[in-house]
């Protein structure tokens, strides 16, 4: 079939719209540095919205029937290896929100296992499950800076265990959602993820203000997706086999 150059420019939009994550990703790497860490983790987001909705454009305007010659998966993946490992790793460690002597090693343990995750065979379900928790670095970053220190003293020791704790839930088979393709409640799930993406930019935007509400309401968003875990792997008939 012969497609026209309106749909094959649209189709190659998208492929620009996904490519595009990896600037925001470098943007984030130049904050990190300048430890303008208000301004990387909303880098940090941009790159999360636009893995979001790239794919949604992606099944709109039939880019793999378009373009069979690009690999848009391909450009997926390595991008969001950068943006939801290398950078949070980095962002991690420059906070810095391990221990002194033991940020290399956290750092490391970070992108060891999340190169070891990506390699995994059968990363996603049939039905559009995360299986183990998934390359979401840059969420345990914001979490640690931004939200868990207000409600106690996060020590750098415990942030340490908890990136422990993250790096082995990788290879714990529990059911992630996948937002923007898991079929069921999905409207519930987009709904969730979109209160969850407003509250947490919000939160970063006046980070110098804490929030005390807001901070609940995103900790509540992580508490659905924690429930959803359970009930999709244990306790849903449909969705509890892998």
């Amino acid at each position: 079939m012969k497609y026209t150059f309106t749909q094959k420019a649209l189709a190659f939009s998208v492929h620009a719209l996904t490519s595009s994550g990896i600037v925001a990703g470098f943007m984030a790497i130049l904050a990190i540095t300048e430890h303008e860490f208000k301004m990387a983790m909303l880098w940090l987001f941009v790159t999360l919205i636009i893995d979001g909705v790239d794919g949604t454009f992606a099944r709109l305007f039939k880019v793999k029937e378009v373009l069979p010659n690009f690999d848009g998966g391909m450009i997926d993946a390595v991008i969001d290896f950068a943006t939801y490992a290398i950078i949070p790793a980095y962002f991690i460690y420059e906070a810095p929100l391990l221990p002194e002597d033991y940020r290399l090693l956290g750092t490391s343990i970070i992108l060891v296992v999340s190169a070891m995750y990506y390699g995994k065979m059968g990363m996603i379900s049939n039905d559009y499950y995360f299986v183990g928790f998934p390359i979401m670095w840059n969420m345990v970053a914001f979490y640690l800076f931004f939200v868990t220190d207000n409600f106690m003293d996060n020590s750098e020791w415990l942030n340490f265990v908890l990136v422990v704790i993250f790096a082995i839930m990788h290879f714990i088979p529990i059911k992630f959602l996948y937002p923007s393709r898991t079929k069921k409640f999905r409207g519930l799930n987009i709904a969730v993820s979109a209160i969850f993406l407003i509250s947490n930019i919000w939160i970063i935007t006046i980070y110098d203000d804490i929030n005390m509400v807001l901070s609940w309401i995103s900790l509540a968003c992580v508490g659905f997706y924690a429930w959803m875990g359970i009930y999709n792997t244990w306790i849903d008939e449909d969705t509890r086999e892998l």
